[in-house]
């Protein structure tokens, strides 16, 4: 299938990946005198922080997406292909996708990360992660069916029963932080208005963490808040609690403890989706791309990656940027810069990091903030934490959307999503492809 991108005279910049990194460099470049051609498996922007939202009925999996065409409507010279890309043969400068193959002048690998399971192959069978919307929908389907089918037990199935409705989430970042806040919360409030048979004292929501503190990133006046909000909404938060195994039924702990639980939520660990064709030797530590001050990849002068998928070692940051969405942004901007000096045989700049700040969420009314100048926590920094998440949503509509189901949220103590959407499953057998035209 062809790609179907007009030849011209101008340079061609592809982007492998539209996410906040590679979307923001894409709309940096419009009009810059280059042919952009953005390439994501998806046709839609997600936003990432929300997931966990979705995971926990909070809102709409909609609000969080944005379509691609929609954002370069009446741009000319952005190119948006919906494919994945198999290989990069950087001699012949080509791209190697579920399409055709695709040339390029200069690469950006914009890829983001998938889920580190650290080799343990049964949790990365059973356990579920969340990189993704679709992975969201997943979990929330699995929380709400473990709940149904919960509820359907006599008392004598308690054992059977409490499996169904433990939660455990793996990972003491600001994900696993969220989301066990989010579950409590519908533990506390809505579960027993949607199942008053149902014994939700059963329900234990446990967040595991392998180092000595949550949130080990932030400030420790935020490990510390963080800890006490989730102890008070009854999440059993533990550190120093490293993970070995997980079969389905019963997740295995290093000091020998069995949980028995029907589901596990991955938040854990990261690496770098790297395409095939890039070198090893360019390849850093959790399969992060080698970049320098101006994002080229270790080796490669037309090659450059940017957000989660690279590594930028400065004396500010030896082993690398934090792996947020503002390094991403601010990556994406600075490159964009540089593609325009190109052009102009002007000096490049090489990328300097604005820590603008990091918050988490734990549940209504409260957040922890570490911004430059000031670490808070409490109502106040919910409310923050709230206005910088709408504003950085993509399109008012979304926004709008976002604002109404937290605002109903917040009035009722109650979110309205609480639907189990499966895919339709088809007998694979009696669909048929319509024949390729040559």
């Amino acid at each position: 299938m062809s790609v179907n991108i007009p030849e011209t005279a101008k340079k061609r910049i592809v982007i492998i990946g539209a996410g906040f990194g590679g979307l923001k460099l894409a709309k940096k470049l419009v009009g810059s005198g280059f042919q952009i051609v953005l390439i994501d498996k998806n046709n839609y922007h997600q936003f990432q922080p929300l997931f966990y939202q979705v995971a926990s009925s909070g809102i709409e999996p909609s609000s969080i997406l944005f379509p691609l065409r929609k954002i370069f409507q009446k741009r000319k010279d952005v190119y948006i292909r919906v494919a994945e890309v198999h290989s990069v043969d950087t001699e012949k400068k080509e791209l190697h996708t579920s399409l055709d193959v695709v040339w390029y002048d200069y690469l950006v690998i914009a890829t983001g990360v998938n889920s580190n399971f650290f080799g343990m192959k049964n949790l990365e069978q059973y356990a579920i992660p969340m990189k993704s919307v679709s992975e969201a929908m997943f979990l929330r389907n699995r929380i709400l069916s473990n709940l149904e089918k919960a509820v359907t037990l006599f008392e004598q199935f308690e054992d059977e029963k409490r499996a169904l409705l433990n939660v455990v989430v793996v990972g003491g970042g600001p994900t696993g932080v969220e989301i066990a806040g989010a579950i409590a919360e519908m533990k506390n409030f809505v579960l027993p208005k949607d199942y008053p048979d149902l014994n939700l004292d059963l329900m234990q929501v446990s967040l595991l963490e392998g180092s000595p503190s949550l949130l080990a990133n932030m400030s420790k006046h935020a490990s510390e808040k963080s800890t006490f909000y989730l102890k008070r909404l009854g999440v059993n938060a533990r550190v120093n609690t490293r993970v070995i195994d997980y079969d389905g039924e019963a997740l295995r702990l290093g000091n020998g403890e069995i949980i028995k639980t029907k589901l596990v939520i991955w938040a854990a660990g990261i690496s770098g989706v790297v395409p095939s064709g890039i070198p090893e030797e360019a390849v850093g530590r959790s399969r992060r791309m080698l970049v320098d001050e101006f994002s080229k990849v270790k080796g490669f002068e037309d090659i450059y990656a940017i957000g989660d998928a690279s590594v930028m070692s400065t004396a500010a940051y030896p082993n690398g940027h934090p792996q947020v969405a503002q390094v991403a942004i601010q990556q994406g901007t600075n490159l964009a810069n540089n593609f325009k000096a190109i052009r102009k045989n002007a000096p490049l700049k090489a990328f300097k990091y604005i820590d603008r700040g990091s918050m988490a969420t734990i549940g209504r009314n409260r957040a922890v903030a570490d911004l430059p100048f000031l670490k808070f926590s409490g109502f106040i920094a919910w409310l923050t934490w709230m206005f910088v998440h709408l504003m950085a949503i993509v399109g008012v509509k979304n926004r709008l959307l976002i604002f109404i189901n937290w605002m109903w949220n917040y009035l009722t103590y109650d979110q309205s999503l609480r639907l189990i959407l499966w895919a339709a499953r088809k007998d694979p057998s009696k669909i048929i492809s319509p024949p390729d035209k040559k």
